[in-house]
């Protein structure tokens, strides 16, 4: 359990899973709800429940076979890069070191390579996993289209994927002045598209939780090369508080951009969207520095998207949002007893009208209703799940319309809740 704010929930059980057959054992008559937990990382808090927690922690490791790699379902990240560094390769995922391989997967997987690469599932070639009535199956094309962003009517136990090489890259990190934000922004949404594939550069501008203090505006990413970057900072514009950069290997690039992963003991809530048009920078930074609450940090999170993650059409794979330009995460952060005031919900109706109508399924809402993460795609992953899973033990929630933030229950009832439904 990586997020504290569903750390409150007490699992009937733990069962810790080292091979499939030990999950096999754990779901034999089992009457209790279940929830896979790989890295623990779910924001809807889908890898905790009140019945079953099936743990696939046990199964990690990587083994490396030429330009392919098979990833036990319960390996971190950190793991996978550091195995396949030692050969000079790696896989297009994010940078978080405990994060864990085979939920990322299952809802898609950004990082800095996507751009030029694609999703993490993209790269997915070939998986096993233990059906509802304890069947050990090798994916065939149905299930692969559904692993491929969907995620999965059974537990995931291994993943094997195709790797490329890892490539030398420059880590960076600008950061402007509190009243640049809107320029920024704008000058950011306008220069992601006519990017080079091997630039990654986000965008996130925080409000601290102290109303006193200044926005904080950062570009930060990877880059082919710090020229690069100079280039960058030539098309946002304007004057850099700070400007760091370090070039390196790719796995080196991988630890300066993760940052702290240490759990915050602070509640973390969010909406998520896809964007194919600008959003109106000034009416969102505005919105951000209005009535600002002591002890709320609100963030605007800004991932770009394009290149390689555009050229797959959006009914090849389970994950549709093949069409952005970038992809917008919101979120308000507060102390555990206390709940967001109006602003996340109100700067998301700034932001909805120019949207997809699209959210990313590894950034999952309690009362987003499957269509959302999967649009166009979603009969056919209930088809998938009726078939493979008729009794519906790792089946997402009901449909129904989005809440507002204030209305959304703290925990989900039942951790298997969710389009990315195991092994968080």
């Amino acid at each position: 359990m990586v997020l504290p704010r569903f750390a409150g929930i007490r699992a009937a059980a733990v069962r810790p899973c080292a091979t499939p057959a030990d999950v096999v054992a754990a779901l034999r008559d089992n009457d209790l709800p279940v929830a896979v937990r790989g890295g623990g990382h779910c924001f809807a808090g889908r890898s905790s429940t009140t019945g079953l927690v099936l743990d696939v922690g046990p199964m990690a490791g990587v083994e490396v076979d030429g330009d392919r790699a098979v990833v036990g379902a319960g390996t971190r990240l950190a793991e996978v890069y550091d195995t396949l560094a030692a050969h000079g390769r790696t896989i297009p995922a994010g940078c978080g070191p405990t994060v864990g391989i085979a939920g990322l997967t299952l809802g898609g997987g950004l990082g800095i390579l996507g751009r030029r690469h694609g999703l993490t599932c993209d790269s997915l070639l070939a998986a096993t996993l233990v059906l509802a009535d304890g069947r050990v199956t090798e994916a065939d094309d149905e299930l692969l289209w559904m692993l491929r962003g969907g995620g999965a009517p059974g537990v995931v136990t291994s993943l094997t994927f195709r790797t490329v090489p890892a490539p030398d890259s420059t880590a960076f990190r600008l950061t402007f002045p509190a009243d640049a934000a809107v320029d920024v922004l704008e000058s950011w949404q306008q220069a992601v598209p006519g990017l080079d594939e091997a630039f990654a550069p986000s965008l996130v501008v925080t409000a601290p939780a102290d109303p006193a203090r200044p926005l904080v505006v950062a570009v930060f990413g990877a880059a082919p090369s710090p020229a690069a970057v100079s280039g960058l900072v030539t098309l946002i514009g304007g004057t850099t508080m700070s400007d760091a950069r370090e070039h390196g290997t790719h796995r080196d690039t991988k630890r300066r951009l993760a940052g702290d992963d240490s759990p915050d003991t602070r509640f973390a809530y969010l909406h998520s969207e896809f964007f194919r048009s600008t959003v109106p920078a000034a009416d969102l930074i505005g919105r951000l520095t209005a009535d600002r609450v002591p002890g709320e940090e609100r963030e605007l999170d800004f991932s770009p998207w394009g290149g390689a993650y555009n050229r797959v059409p959006a009914d090849a794979t389970a994950f549709p949002h093949r069409d952005a330009r970038f992809l917008l995460k919101q979120t308000a952060t507060v102390a555990p007893a206390d709940r967001p005031g109006g602003w996340l919900d109100e700067s998301y109706a700034i932001t909805h009208p120019h949207g997809t109508g699209g959210a990313y399924p590894n950034f999952p809402e309690p009362g987003l209703p499957p269509e959302s993460y999967h649009l166009g795609n979603t009969d056919r992953l209930r088809r998938i799940r009726a078939r493979h899973d008729p009794a519906g033990v790792f089946a997402p929630a009901p449909a129904h319309a989005r809440s507002s933030i204030m209305s959304m229950p703290s925990v989900p009832v039942s951790s298997t809740n969710g389009p990315t439904s195991t092994n968080p």
